[in-house]
């Protein structure tokens, strides 16, 4: 089904972090690590990744032995859910990063990891927000989410607010998990892109491994969660659908906002 054609808002804080990708200027060597990165998480994903991050990979025309051309990504997904992956030059500050997703622009870098830093990247690459993110923006009840998310943040002015608004972004958007037919399935980027975190899962399944406890998802819990950036996760919390999510973010907007 067609997303319904919406003029985006015209961005004015983003707008000096906008670059071009230049796709031609990857070198064989860089196209093979993200042939590499590709090819090590796809078998596990193929089993433990939900539906539709499985459906949106296929959506967007992602390639194993490539690197995505951003413009042919957002040519895929705009006719289906209004979002585009939009580079930019790096990390972006709250209210640049808000206003894009409001605009359903995805900041999406364009450089990859080297090979020595294949485990683990401490700044995000084309790897972590094109594989990581992108396929889920295809669903259109997670975009909707999504944007309803940035338009949300974009008008909040406390810092308290912003940061358990953070606290919900971090539990599903990245570390996000979902319950499909009894089993435990991921489908937050930093899951789908680290194979540590992601094992972790899949040998806790509903239960307790490693440290990590899956919960059934509580507004109230996830809001009051604090997050540890550096450290593995050792709680997240499970939906039942996206729509739970979506519901989420509108019931945290009447709290904060």
């Amino acid at each position: 089904m067609n997303a319904p054609v919406v003029e985006s808002p015209k961005l004015v804080a983003a707008l000096p972090y906008l670059i071009e990708q230049d796709w031609a200027g990857y070198t064989p060597e860089q196209h093979a690590i993200w042939s590499e990165l590709v090819t090590r998480r796809m078998p596990q994903l193929e089993e433990h990744a939900c539906a539709a991050y499985l459906e949106g990979f296929e959506q967007i025309g992602l390639q194993v032995d490539r690197l995505p051309e951003l413009a042919k990504v957002s040519a895929r997904l705009q006719p289906r859910t209004g979002w585009s992956s939009t580079a930019v030059s790096g990390f972006l500050p709250a209210d640049a990063f808000f206003e894009m997703l409001a605009a359903r622009k995805f900041t999406t870098t364009t450089w990859i990891r080297s090979r020595d830093a294949m485990e683990y990247t401490p700044e995000p690459d084309i790897f972590h927000d094109v594989f990581g993110h992108v396929p889920m923006h295809a669903h259109p009840v997670f975009a909707d989410f999504l944007e309803h998310y940035g338009k949300v943040c974009a008008g909040l002015k406390s810092a308290e607010a912003l940061e358990r608004m953070g606290r919900l972004f971090w539990f599903t958007v990245e570390f996000g998990v979902i319950r499909e037919a009894g089993k435990i399935k991921v489908y937050g980027s930093g899951l789908i892109s680290s194979h540590g975190e992601c094992t972790r899962v899949v040998e806790g399944g509903a239960g307790l491994a490693q440290g990590l406890e899956i919960r059934e998802f509580d507004l109230e819990k996830v809001l009051d969660t604090v997050v540890d950036v550096s450290k593995m996760q050792p709680v997240l919390y499970a939906i039942e659908s996206f729509e739970q999510i979506y519901e989420a973010a509108k019931e945290t907007e009447s709290r904060l906002g």
